[in-house]
């Protein structure tokens, strides 16, 4: 099941900086980022073996995710917030904020026979 991990941050009068490398759980092989959603619903696949981790680095947005068993939506609203996407989570991403920029970060390059479309 998809699941929040916090990345650490760092603050002081200058401003903020969050660590992402260290903290994802798998080797990042394609990075890429969403935004300018409107009202529509991104994704609706799962994969055969991309492992993702989803952080909305600006404004917010929700991810819902079903497994086949378990189904939870999560709510990304802080760049210190990662979103583990596991293969077998069938997913779909909604109510972006206007300032939303959802950054991707994927264990595989893409490839079109990863993707399944049918929801469990």
């Amino acid at each position: 099941m998809a699941y929040l991990i916090q990345l650490p941050s760092h603050s002081d009068g200058r401003g903020s900086l969050t660590v992402i490398e260290s903290e994802i759980p798998f080797s990042i092989k394609r990075i890429f980022y969403i935004y300018g959603v409107d009202n529509s619903s991104r994704g609706g696949h799962r994969h055969v073996k991309t492992t993702q981790a989803a952080i909305c680095i600006n404004g917010s947005c929700e991810v819902f995710s079903d497994n086949g068993i378990l189904k939870q939506t999560y709510l990304l609203d802080h760049p210190n917030k990662c979103l583990i996407l596991n293969p077998q989570d069938w997913h779909t991403m909604q109510k972006f904020s206007k300032d939303a920029v959802l950054l991707v970060l994927a264990s595989t390059i893409f490839e079109p026979s990863d993707y399944i479309f049918d929801p469990y």
